[in-house]
């Protein structure tokens, strides 16, 4: 399939070009935490606000430091031909290591202030809000950044300007989302939900479908035949091993 689109997208002011994805990206970061704000001032916040807060600071720090950690060693023989290294690791990131990060950042927070209510569930769709909007951005970089899929054959397969149909991995993301964030309201609608349960569903929807997208994507590739991204899946489905065992944990106890 050829689209007739030049990648990767730019927009053009005067005599200045600006990636289309870079407006996009900040289009996600901002229209997900107002939405955010939106569905906070709706519903109410299980936490007070003084640790909400120290939550929002440790998902934004651990994302930030998860996504570049990831995304560094998604190419370990990269690293070696760094001249500077800090540089690279600042210059790669992936979604996946972000949520890991922030994952275990606001853990490791709600540890140190003895917080023990889920906190996650006002992020759920607000983060696949600003999931579609940075995909939306990602395919319209083309082959700049590593987001592509390998060569296709089937119909589904997209020119992404070197003339070569491949695997258009963030539109299967997005529909994917989609689906996800209209099976995520199904099921909070049919299933009266422990707190906490919803953004566990996410998490392990998106692990799944992260590990399995990467086998239709150019990736280093360890001894053990997968990728870091699929690997660092593996470790965050085995965080959530007990709830896929037993999913009836998910599920809100009568008091």
């Amino acid at each position: 399939m050829t689209l007739l689109l030049n990648f990767p997208v730019y927009l053009h002011f005067g005599e200045t070009k600006i990636l289309l994805h870079v407006i996009l990206e900040f289009l996600a970061f901002f229209t997900g935490f107002r939405y955010f704000l939106f569905l906070k001032k709706k519903h109410g916040d299980v936490l007070t606000t003084g640790n909400r807060t120290w939550i929002i600071i440790a998902t934004i720090f651990g994302a930030l430091a998860g996504s570049r950690l990831l995304g560094g060693l998604e190419d370990p023989p990269q690293i070696i031909k760094a001249d500077n290294v800090l540089l690279y690791f600042y210059m790669n990131k992936t979604v996946l290591g972000g949520f890991l990060g922030g994952l275990w950042a606001v853990e490791a927070v709600k540890k140190m202030l003895g917080e023990k209510t889920a906190s996650g569930d006002l992020f759920v769709y607000p983060i696949i809000f600003a999931l579609i909007i940075g995909r939306l951005g990602c395919f319209s970089t083309g082959l700049l950044e590593e987001t592509y899929g390998v060569p296709t054959t089937l119909f589904t397969g997209i020119e992404l300007g070197d003339g070569i149909p491949r695997h258009p991995v963030t539109i299967y993301e997005i529909f994917y989302l989609a689906g996800l964030w209209i099976m995520l309201k199904i099921v909070a609608t049919k299933f009266s939900l422990a707190n906490g349960s919803l953004f566990k569903l996410f998490m392990m929807a998106y692990l799944l479908f992260r590990f399995l997208l990467d086998f239709i994507k150019p990736h280093y590739t360890w001894s053990i035949g997968l990728s870091s991204i699929q690997i660092a899946a593996l470790l965050g489905l085995l965080w959530y091993i007990q709830f896929i065992i037993y999913p009836k944990k998910l599920i809100a106890q009568p008091a």
